[in-house]
C-alpha cells in the first residue's frame, strides 16, 4: 500500500495528524505526482483550511492539467462555499478531463439547481442515475427537474424507483401525493401517500398541508 493509500486510510479512521505526516512525505517523495496534491488539499479542506486547499489542488492541476480529481476537489470546495458559478467551471472541467463519474454528474446537477436551471440540471442528474441506478438522491433530484417541465408520468416513474431504493424517502412520498392529487386526480391515492411521508417524518409540515388541503377539497365536494 503506497503513502497515498495509506493516508486515505487514516483520514478515512478520523487520523488526521497521521494523514498529513503521511501526504507529506509522499509529496516530498514525489514532488511531482498530483495525486499526493489532492490528498493533502482534501485533509486541509475537511479541517476548514480551504484557502491553503485550494493552493494544493491549483499546485495539482499546474503539474496535471487533465487532473480531474483536482478540478472536483475545487468544485466541492466552491459549492460548499456557496461560489456556485466557479463549482460549476470546475465540475465541467473535472467531467472533461474524464472524471464523467456519478458524484460529478450529481454534483454538477446540484450546482445548476442552486444556480436556478433545473432544465440543465436535468440531464446530468439523469447521467448520474445511470451511472448507479441506486443513487436514490440523484434519482430523487432527476425527478423534481421531470416536474419542471411537467412530464408528470416520468415524474411518477421515477419517484415510484426512488422509494422502491429508499422505502423511508419521506420526500419522495410528498411528491407523490401531489402528483396523485394534481396529476392523477386521485385524492385517495394522494392522501395515502402524503401520510406514508408523515409516519417516516410527522413533522413533514408540506405532507401535512397537502393532506389537510385534499381532506377539505373533499368534503367540500361530499357538501
Amino acid at each position: 500500500m503506497d503513502k497515498n493509500q495509506i493516508g486515505i486510510q487514516y483520514m478515512q479512521e478520523g487520523k488526521i495528524e497521521e494523514a498529513v505526516k503521511v501526504f507529506s512525505e509522499a509529496i516530498e517523495e514525489n514532488p511531482v505526482d498530483p495525486v499526493a496534491y489532492i490528498n493533502f488539499g482534501n485533509v486541509l479542506n475537511h479541517v476548514g483550511e480551504s484557502e491553503k486547499a485550494v493552493t494544493f489542488y491549483q499546485k495539482a492541476i499546474e503539474i496535471d492539467p487533465n487532473a480531474g480529481a483536482a478540478y472536483y476537489s475545487l468544485g466541492n470546495l466552491f459549492f460548499g462555499k456557496e461560489m456556485f458559478n466557479d463549482a460549476k467551471e470546475m465540475f465541467e472541467k473535472a467531467i472533461q478531463t474524464g472524471l464523467d463519474t456519478g458524484d460529478s454528474m450529481f454534483m454538477l446537477g446540484m450546482t445548476f439547481l442552486q444556480l436556478e436551471q433545473p432544465v440543465k440540471a436535468m440531464p446530468y442528474f439523469q447521467r448520474s442515475v445511470e451511472l448507479n441506478p441506486e443513487d436514490s438522491e440523484a434519482r430523487f433530484q432527476y425527478a423534481l427537474c421531470i416536474a419542471n417541465v411537467e412530464l408528470y408520468d416520468e415524474l411518477i416513474k421515477q419517484l415510484k424507483l426512488v422509494i422502491e431504493h429508499d422505502p423511508q424517502h419521506a420526500d419522495a412520498y410528498y411528491n407523490l401525493g401531489v402528483a396523485a392529487a394534481g396529476h392523477l386526480n386521485d385524492p385517495k391515492q394522494a392522501i395515502e401517500y402524503f401520510e406514508k411521508a408523515l409516519e417516516i417524518q410527522p413533522d413533514h409540515i408540506l405532507a401535512a398541508n397537502g393532506k389537510k388541503l385534499v381532506q377539505s377539497m373533499e368534503e367540500g365536494k361530499q357538501e
